[in-house]
């Protein structure tokens, strides 16, 4: 099943959904209202789909994001022509809106980086839990060389990532890396053919969706909340859910399931 979420592609087969950027004539830019409204759209008919297992996020066309839309910028167009008050609010509610509701997807996101990925669109792959990147793919944390800082979350999302000394690299130079150096530093887990990324990212989202969808939510949310959490709040966390995932009739068919191996 295919369904469009002007401008974002969503596709259903089973318990996975890919969702596509559908903007190639704008280097798949993430900056417009219409992908940001598009983007919380997706993430909270997810998580209201208890059958849903895993999303894979990819791009149509050669480029994965360009990030910001760089022509609205340079002629001072949309929040670019506003005040810098009113610029600030603007990220709030703009581009700052996806990696919360990224946040609050509760399901596994893995990115199937099929080309360039550009500040904010580096930024993108940043926010979701796996990265798979086409030969083809780079990576560029490039605001700097605009002039710019990462106003979408990228400082936050990049070094948890990579670490800060690579983080810092990328920030600080705003150069591109290249996707071998990207598996080098751990930016993505795994680097495939061109032709054969939507093939891995379906295989690894097809193993995940094989467990129970309701221990792979709360799988995902105790491992958000132990990037920043204190171990005794991450056990009391892991202690409150626990008994949740005994009580779920699919635990009790899988235990029966090995009980009987």
């Amino acid at each position: 099943m295919s369904v469009t979420i002007e401008p974002l592609r969503i596709t259903t087969t089973g318990s996975v959904q890919t969702w596509t950027i559908n903007r190639p004539e704008q280097g798949n830019a993430i900056t417009g209202k219409d992908v940001i409204a598009a983007f919380e759209a997706a993430a909270e008919q997810a998580n209201a789909d208890t059958g849903l297992r895993a999303v894979i996020l990819t791009a149509e066309g050669k480029i994965f994001s360009a990030g910001g839309n760089v022509k609205e910028m340079a002629d001072g167009q949309g929040m670019f022509g506003l005040t810098p008050i009113e610029q600030r609010y603007a990220y709030v509610d703009g581009i700052q809106r996806i990696p919360r509701a990224l946040d609050r997807l509760e399901v596994p996101l893995i990115a199937a980086v099929n080309g360039a990925a550009i500040g904010a669109g580096c930024d993108l792959a940043m926010m979701c839990d796996i990265r798979i990147a086409s030969e083809r793919a780079s990576f560029a944390e490039s605001f700097v060389q605009l002039g710019l800082i990462p106003g979408d979350g990228g400082s936050w999302f990049l070094q948890r990532a990579i670490g800060y000394e690579r983080a810092a690299e990328m920030t600080f130079t705003g150069d591109r890396i290249d996707a071998g150096t990207a598996l080098d530093w751990r930016l993505v887990s795994r680097v495939v053919p061109h032709d054969d990324l939507l093939t891995a990212a379906n295989e690894l989202a097809d193993r995940i969706a094989k467990n129970p969808p309701h221990s792979l939510r709360m799988a995902k949310r105790l491992l958000q909340e132990s990037r920043t959490g204190l171990l005794e709040s991450t056990l009391a966390m892991a202690a409150a859910m626990q008994p949740l995932a005994h009580a779920d009739t699919e635990h009790h068919q899988r235990i029966e399931k090995w009980r009987s191996a």
